[in-house]
Parts: structure tokens; C-alpha cells; sequence
């Protein structure tokens, strides 16, 4: 699925697209009592907790496509039985996307996640070597 903010990652058992359209954003929001911004940050920190996590990944799997009874058996086998840490980096990316706000085809798992973490700097002007 191309979309806004969607990220095409191999996860689990396979190649799933993740995505945290307005929707899912507003229901991770609430269910956390905090914004994308800070639980963004939380995950690169390591103070996410695992019901963070987790909710990413599930409603990152929904946003993406899947349907929520699909998502919910994939996040119980490939999240809650496995270590915490292994899931935190793959919900930290699939938060920079929706903050970075991408367009077209989405974002694949090869480009480079510092791309997606919003820097304000302007471009270089310097030739590429």
C-alpha cells in the first residue's frame, strides 16, 4: 500500500506496510494520553513502554492494510512472546515515518532512517564525492 507516512518493512514472518494515517494516530494518542512526539521519543530513549510498543506495531499493521483481526494474531505471536527490544526499533521507524509525512510509494526499509527524522537543516550545497 503507497500512502502517506507508509513504511514497507520485513517483519515477523514476511513484508508488512506500516502506516499511522490520522485515524490510528488519534487512537494511539488518546489510548496513551500523549502526543506522536513523545512517544516517538520514547522509543529512541528505551522509556517506551511495552504497550507502546505494541500499539504501534498494531495499529502501524492496520494503517498499513492489514485487518484488525489479522493484526492482532501477528502482534500476540511476533510482539508478546518475543524480547521487548527486538520490536522497539521497528516501532520507532514506523513513528518517524508517519512524523515524516511521506509521500508517493512510502518508504522502504533500505533508505535511511536519519532521512526520516525531520532535520530542518537546509540541504548541502556541497558536491556529492
Amino acid at each position: 500500500m503507497a500512502g502517506h507516512g507508509s513504511i514497507t518493512l520485513d517483519w515477523a514472518d514476511g513484508e508488512y506496510t506500516f502506516r499511522l494515517p490520522l485515524k490510528q494516530l488519534e487512537e494511539l494518542e488518546q489510548r496513551f494520553d500523549r502526543s506522536i512526539f513523545v512517544i516517538t521519543d520514547r522509543m529512541a530513549t528505551r522509556t517506551a513502554t511495552s504497550s507502546e510498543i505494541r500499539e504501534v506495531l498494531r495499529l502501524g499493521l492496520i494503517g498499513g492494510g492489514a485487518k484488525p483481526a489479522d493484526a492482532l494474531p501477528l502482534v500476540r505471536k511476533y510482539v508478546d512472546e518475543r524480547p521487548l527490544d527486538e520490536n522497539r526499533d521497528t516501532a520507532h521507524v514506523i513513528c518517524l515515518a508517519a512524523l515524516a509525512r511521506v509521500h508517493g510509494d512510502g518508504v522502504s526499509a533500505g533508505e535511511n532512517v536519519a532521512e526520516l527524522s525531520g532535520s530542518t537543516s537546509p540541504p548541502s550545497m556541497e558536491p556529492q564525492s
